[in-house]
């Protein structure tokens, strides 16, 4: 089988960086990056200077594209938004989702061209969403994958516990066709051994095996069936569950599971900072303001409904810690406010904040990849956007085996 690629919500190709530092041969047919709102498109400029320009790097809202038309593939990769997944019955049209949701599109292109392989990312709240009916969004795709012949497979991952530099947690979902020899191959095996020793993350992010919670390992006759439910509208308006970090579904029985890594030790950030820096970034005459956001506070506040209640935040360090890995970085990296990132130049010994390049290092991607023509602030908002390459590398290299043994 061929590795033919196409790459949704592409930003700065973060999932086509990761795949081509595995060293094996992968064919990206076709990929799209669009920003809605943005009269320039920083991100898809920046993807195309890295990957060249040509009639399969797309710049147009996914939602007016014909799916048919997208080249034929076999891995359909991207990381796409935690949005309202809801669906309605919708007369005779059948049954709709909400507008704009960009699951749909997935979805869409998952049935007109039935890849045999699809690996998405998101935030892991998505497990959880919405929070009036835990685990409805999810549901949704799981039945969804379901109805088109796809089994599931999905894991939290935090990066900084498989040796990378950032505390970024991210759910990545693994889905393939029934149909496929992989399929075949894991079919033999139980759903709790997949997610432990024999499933497609088991072999690059090791999970300690113990005390589990979850579902009862007893039969899987006893697992939860997302097929119970009538159609994507019953799911919607019933379904609930609480999912687990780690997770497999097979025939529309689930199986999730509480899972511990067996973690590596991570790159820290002291290590991915710059010997010297611009003056532009070191912290002026605001840092009494820089010291007041990051420390405890308790506020008073009303609800919209005029409850009034006590909103807490606790003490951040101040610096960060060089000798840990970086929290979690945001789309407003770098701007003056609590979850910015403030470190203590080694050189210098003065704070300053990190630099666009460091920000590109705690994802990995390479030096000055965004340096690209964009304004400084729109690099921090790509890099909070981004995910981790060195995970997709990792990933990479089961799916080039998987495809190979296709």
């Amino acid at each position: 089988m061929k590795k033919t690629v196409c790459e949704l919500f592409a930003g700065v190709g973060g999932f086509r960086l990761g795949l081509s530092k595995t060293n094996i041969d992968w064919d990206f047919v076709w990929a799209n990056q669009w920003e809605p709102g943005k009269k320039t498109q920083h991100a898809f400029d920046c993807y195309v200077n890295h990957f060249g320009k040509n009639e399969n790097h797309v710049n147009e809202d996914i939602s007016i594209i014909d799916k048919k038309k997208i080249p034929n593939h076999n891995l359909l990769m991207g990381g796409f938004p935690c949005q309202d997944y809801s669906v309605a019955q919708s007369g005779a049209k059948g049954i709709n989702g909400k507008k704009g949701v960009l699951w749909w599109e997935i979805r869409d292109i998952v049935e007109a061209k039935k890849p045999s392989f699809v690996l998405l990312e998101n935030v892991d709240r998505l497990l959880k969403s919405p929070a009036k009916q835990r685990g409805r969004d999810f549901g949704i795709m799981l039945r969804s994958f379901n109805d088109l012949g796809y089994s599931v497979e999905w894991r939290v991952i935090n990066a900084a516990e498989y040796g990378c530099a950032q505390k970024r947690r991210r759910v990545f979902i693994f889905a393939y066709k029934n149909k496929t020899k992989y399929a075949k191959k894991v079919n033999n095996y139980s759903l709790e051994n997949i997610i432990y020793e024999n499933g497609f993350f088991a072999g690059q992010f090791e999970v300690i095996r113990g005390i589990m919670s979850g579902v009862a390992v007893a039969s899987e006759s006893t697992y939860p069936n997302i097929n119970e439910y009538n159609d994507l509208v019953d799911v919607s308006e019933n379904f609930k569950y609480e999912f687990k970090n780690a997770g497999i579904m097979r025939a529309g029985k689930f199986y999730t599971v509480k899972t511990m890594p067996v973690e590596i030790k991570p790159v820290t950030l002291g290590e991915v900072l710059e010997k010297e820096v611009s003056e532009e970034y070191y912290l002026a005459s605001n840092l009494e303001k820089w010291k007041t956001l990051k420390g405890a506070k308790k506020i008073e506040r009303v609800s919209n409904t005029g409850h009034k209640y006590t909103y807490s935040e606790g003490t951040m360090s101040f610096p960060d810690s060089l000798e840990k890995p970086a929290r979690t970085m945001l789309t407003s990296e770098s701007s003056v406010n609590r979850s910015s990132h403030v470190v203590e130049d080694k050189l210098t010994k003065r704070l300053r904040l990190i630099t666009p390049l460091e920000a590109e290092r705690l994802n990995g991607f390479d030096d000055n990849w965004t340096n690209t023509g964009m304004p400084h602030k729109f690099r921090y908002f790509c890099m909070g956007n981004a995910l981790v390459v060195d995970l997709v590398t990792r990933m990479g290299k089961e799916l080039g085996e998987i495809i190979d043994s296709e």
